[in-house]
């Protein structure tokens, strides 16, 4: 009996520490009111923290604006490389608007796009390897330094863009995206120069260079003429220089790019 009342009091202590520790388990700390304010806290910090991240991108990259230039289909792609390659033959240039949006690429065969300047970049860069696996020169380093080489010359070229029409103070409806894609465009023209070099030599090279460069000065002067160059509109008598600059530079961003056609395909033909 003596046993029984000595135990009996450690029984009953033991039953509040057990209930204590129940307390402060993970089950009960959502009942307390400083967790929950410090959860209620950090989710908000977090959600405020999502919202600024997204809205930094979003200064710098529209996710629809995006989509906007890959919304293409077969018969858009098909029609573009014919342009690209004989612009002679094309008539209208005109940019087509719905209630003052620019149609999709699928719909207007003059809208820009990324899909055939990002393709064409990577079969330029897959075209690289195969002309200095044929050449016996091929190594990772070479090729890594190869498509480096053409992305830095997007990019200065882009940034060169930019900052001429901002330094002109050239109003137009050129956006980081479209210059991106009229950038791109020529590298359809250096693949064909490529595979022309690598199939007829040197003499094939030249020709299909002369063709292509003189393509795309073409193309890029008839389809940036609707954009920095506009018809006679709310410009003043006083601004009768504006013209002159947005021809000069069309003209100046036509014929730069035979020189980095020829800076890009001319090591791979030899």
């Amino acid at each position: 009996m003596n046993s029984q009342g000595y135990y009996t009091p450690g029984y009953n202590m033991a039953g509040p520490q057990n209930d204590m520790q129940g307390g402060a388990g993970p089950n009960n700390m959502f009942a307390d009111p400083m967790a929950n304010a410090a959860m209620m806290y950090g989710s908000s910090l977090a959600n405020t923290g999502k919202d600024m991240v997204n809205k930094e991108i979003s200064k710098f990259m529209s996710v629809n604006k995006l989509k906007y230039f890959f919304a293409v289909d077969t018969r858009y792609v098909l029609k573009k490389l014919m342009i690209l390659m004989f612009p002679y033959t094309h008539q209208d240039w005109e940019v087509r608007y719905h209630r003052d949006t620019p149609l999709p690429p699928r719909q207007d065969v003059n809208a820009p796009d990324l899909y055939i300047p990002t393709m064409a970049f990577i079969t330029y860069i897959l075209l690289a390897g195969m002309a200095l696996g044929i050449q016996k020169r091929f190594s990772p380093e070479v090729l890594g330094m190869c498509a480096s080489t053409a992305l830095v010359w997007v990019i200065i070229e882009v940034l060169v863009m930019l900052l001429s029409l901002y330094l002109l103070t050239v109003h137009s409806d050129l956006s980081t995206f479209d210059l991106i894609a009229y950038s791109g465009y020529k590298y359809v023209g250096m693949i064909f120069t490529v595979l022309c070099g690598l199939l007829f030599g040197s003499d094939g090279y030249y020709v299909a260079l002369a063709w292509c460069s003189c393509a795309l000065m073409f193309f890029l002067v008839r389809s940036l003429k609707m954009k920095i160059i506009p018809s006679t509109d709310s410009m003043g008598t006083g601004s009768s220089a504006k013209p002159q600059f947005r021809l000069y530079i069309t003209v100046v961003i036509a014929v730069f790019q035979p020189i980095i056609i020829y800076w890009l395909t001319s090591h791979l033909v030899r």
